[in-house]
């Protein structure tokens, strides 16, 4: 089996999700013959130099994952997009382009970590082509840690502020950003994060049935998407 996981958005302030989190990788997650995690898995990041505890035992914790033979696979989401090639060395992941295309069990399937489907939202759009300019990353990793703190949490405010003025139409996928996608990679299946609403929609593509897969936040309890040769399923856990 092949398990998803995406959104823990992990933090200091919620010790739960990670001893959750802790759980699945040395429980089920040993299991599996790899995992992917599909972005937001911390809830903020602001350089691989942070020397922040909760970073180090979350690296180590899925080394050891790595150690057991399940190799670990990350896609940037739009909290960790600063995530870089210094803590997936610490920690045995592979970084994995903003989309890419598996082949398991003669399914092909999409994964990615949602947030470029949500096209109807033009302001987050236009904030993320800014801060994926790889010059202003490259400036903003530059600053001392305590300034890029002070940055992170006031952008993170501003966020907060902004979606609570928007519906929650808007912050959700665009149907024709889905088909597009599936029909630019010639899938039928893909499996995403972000949106926070856990289901597996039935839609058509490329003229033929297809399934929207999205993983669940991980607020109080977890959220798998376990790929089989007979299956693919939606699967809430608790801690």
């Amino acid at each position: 089996m092949i398990l998803f996981i995406a959104d823990l958005h992990l933090c200091p302030e919620e010790p739960a999700i990670t001893a959750g989190f802790l759980r699945f990788l040395a429980g089920t997650a040993r299991e599996a013959q790899a995992l992917y995690i599909l972005g937001d898995l911390f809830e903020a990041w602001i350089g691989d130099d942070d020397p922040q505890p909760l970073h180090q035992e979350i690296a180590s914790a899925i080394n050891e994952l790595v150690a057991c033979g399940v190799p670990c696979y990350f896609i940037h989401g739009n909290r960790d997009f600063l995530l870089g090639k210094r803590f997936a060395r610490k920690s045995g992941m592979t970084l994995l382009p903003e989309e890419k295309v598996l082949d398991l069990y003669g399914r092909r399937i999409l994964i990615l970590h949602g947030d470029t489907l949500c096209t109807d939202d033009a302001g987050y759009q236009a904030f993320r082509k800014k801060v994926h300019q790889p010059w202003l990353q490259w400036v903003f990793l530059a600053l001392p840690l305590f300034i890029r703190k002070r940055v992170a949490a006031r952008m993170r405010a501003g966020s907060k502020a902004a979606n609570s003025s928007k519906s929650l139409a808007i912050m959700d996928v665009n149907q024709q950003a889905v088909i597009d996608a599936l029909t630019r990679h010639q899938v039928q299946w893909m499996i995403h994060g972000h949106t926070h609403r856990p289901a597996i929609h039935p839609l058509e593509a490329n003229g033929q049935q297809a399934f929207r897969c999205v993983l669940g936040a991980w607020h109080t309890q977890g959220s798998m998407i376990k790929v089989t040769p007979e299956d693919v399923e939606l699967i809430p856990f608790d801690f």
